[in-house]
């Protein structure tokens, strides 16, 4: 392909793993049986890598017990535990599809995901603040008629399934038939109309793309890695926990749901030398009030990743926070999920304006979402990504799988993304926030960067708005720096002139202790949006009503 255009593939030295997730569990047991490979520090549990294997094995045999084998559904709904570590690798281990569920989720969306996948068994919390997942489970278990066993963690039956497997024959695992292109996980893609898609991934897809993924962080058994983000989403059980696996590194977890301060009294107290976490974690974290009181000397890398990276958080986050090699990584669920990184010895300027080259044995184009031509380079376009990493598709849903994967295997990321000259990529925002405002196209991450400079901006985000004259408006919806004075819709303006094209500056300003976020900490544009037709009185025929907003203010 003309070295003009906007493709690339990722070289390696280091050939993929064949292994399954079980297998390769094995090899590092061999190598490093003494070393620390899990600790739960909430609940004050460790486990080397041999009794973390051991206790792996009981609970996949005490699993075959009740029935589960090859191909068979288990659900997971729990926040960050070890049991949740154990029950990821016990199913892999069987042959068990590991069914990911969204500890946000509630009846609705629980009942839907576990008829959906077919679950059988479905391990889950008892309850998690407010949440209270065992009576939601009554609720729901009339209406599942597929889902023959529920476990509570912490249960007399959860006890018993491992003290069951713990007394049986480990050899019996080893007659299983396993192929490192079973499919082996499940998760549910956070929808933004209608009902998630179930991404199913393999041994292949997430062993790979956990043990790439620390092969450019250079991890070894001597890392530990701190990991406040969700299990249920690849960047806890692929980057986070397979990553540590493949490499005899530690797991550590901080707390069950992120807590910023939990999460630095642990990167302090376990001697961590990586941490991960979305942008908003980090800007939390940096913005605990002690922060300066924390030893972080230990970091050296980390993950950044979920969502776009401010540039002012990410140089703060190499300095402040101690990790010079800090790594941003791209890549969604569909792509089990890496399909970018930088590298430790990218410079600086690389590692805070793009997301990194393409990974080891992937592709990547650029292309035109009008033609479907490969863009030149420099041109803007939507993000496609092909090779070892795409899912197998979404669980039974062929029809959806066909309008993410074209007929060559490529995965239509519904990302806007540029290349440069050197292969490195900018997400410049998706197809569908691209605002176009009196048929001027604007990408609003473009914008976000430029107010992350305002002295008095803690975060932003940019949407577009209804509007009669130019078709769309900008919105730019804001937190402010603790003591900030209050920020209108003019002084925005005032110090955007100039300095921004007049069309790229915000109409209108909303300033909130909070924006709307999943539980990975994604920022929600598509509520965003919703609430703005409310904020802003607009639409006021088809809007949807909504309670007032608490804790922000809006000026136009």
């Amino acid at each position: 392909m003309d070295r003009a255009l906007s493709y690339s593939s990722g070289t390696s030295q280091t050939p993929l793993l064949g292994d399954t997730i079980g297998a390769n569990l094995d090899a590092t047991v061999a190598r490093v049986p003494g070393g620390e490979a899990l600790v739960d520090r909430p609940a004050g549990r460790r486990w080397t890598y041999a009794e973390l294997a051991a206790d792996v094995d009981a609970l996949a045999l005490g699993l075959g017990t009740l029935g589960i084998g090859k191909g068979d559904r288990v659900g997971i709904w729990a926040p960050n535990c070890a049991e949740w570590v154990l029950t990821q690798y016990a199913t892999a281990r069987i042959g068990a599809i590991c069914v990911n569920i969204n500890p946000a989720y509630r009846v609705r969306e629980l009942e839907f995901v576990l008829n959906q996948s077919g679950t059988a068994l479905l391990v889950a919390a008892q309850r998690l603040k407010t949440s209270d997942y065992a009576a939601m489970i009554e609720e729901v278990r009339p209406r599942c008629p597929g889902l023959a066993h529920v476990v509570l963690l912490g249960s007399p039956q959860w006890r018993s399934l491992l003290e069951t497997g713990r007394s049986m024959d480990r050899a019996a695992l080893d007659a299983i038939p396993l192929d490192t292109d079973d499919p082996i996980n499940i998760q549910y893609t956070s929808g933004t109309t209608g009902f998630p898609k179930g991404a199913t991934l393999s041994h292949h897809n997430i062993l790979n793309n956990g043990f790439f993924v620390g092969e450019l962080c250079h991890y070894t058994h001597a890392d530990r890695i701190c990991i406040p983000v969700p299990f249920y989403h690849c960047f806890g059980m692929v980057m986070g926990n397979l990553a540590a696996t493949s490499h005899g590194a530690c797991m550590v977890i901080p707390a069950p749901a992120f807590d910023p301060v939990a999460t630095l009294d642990t990167v302090q107290a376990e001697r961590c030398t990586s941490l991960y976490g979305v942008p908003t974690m980090f800007i939390a974290e940096l913005n605990v009030p002690s922060f300066a009181e924390y030893d972080l000397s230990s970091l050296r890398t980390g993950i950044m990743a979920g969502s776009p990276c401010p540039v002012e958080v990410m140089k703060q986050v190499m300095t402040r926070m101690s990790m010079p090699e800090v790594s941003i990584c791209y890549g969604m669920t569909e792509t089990s999920p890496v399909s970018t990184q930088t590298r430790s010895d990218d410079s600086v300027d690389r590692r805070v304006s793009t997301v990194g080259r393409v990974g080891p044995h992937l592709e990547v184009k650029v292309i035109d979402p009008a033609t479907g031509m490969t863009a030149p380079r420099g041109a803007p376009g939507e993000l496609c990504t092909r090779g070892y990493s795409v899912m197998l598709g979404y669980w039974q849903q062929p029809d959806k799988t066909a309008e993410a994967i074209d007929a060559a295997r490529w995965m239509h990321t519904g990302d806007l993304a540029v290349m440069d000259s050197d292969g490195y990529l900018a997400i410049t925002g998706r197809i569908k926030d691209m605002v176009i405002r009196g048929g001027e196209n604007i990408y609003p991450r473009e914008v976000e960067e430029f107010l992350y400079t305002h002295p008095d901006i803690l975060d932003a985000q940019v949407i577009g708005v209804p509007d009669p004259a130019y078709g769309e408006e900008l919105m730019a919806w804001v937190r402010l720096r603790p003591g900030a004075p209050p920020l209108t819709a003019e002084a925005l303006r005032s110090f955007c002139s100039g300095r921004l094209a007049h069309y790229k500056i915000p109409r209108y300003i909303h300033v909130v202790d909070e924006f709307p976020m999943t539980v990975t900490g994604k920022v929600r544009k598509v509520e965003m949006r919703e609430r703005a037709l409310e904020i802003l009185g607009l639409d006021r025929a088809n809007r949807v009503q909504e309670p007032p907003e608490s804790g922000g203010n809006t000026t136009r």
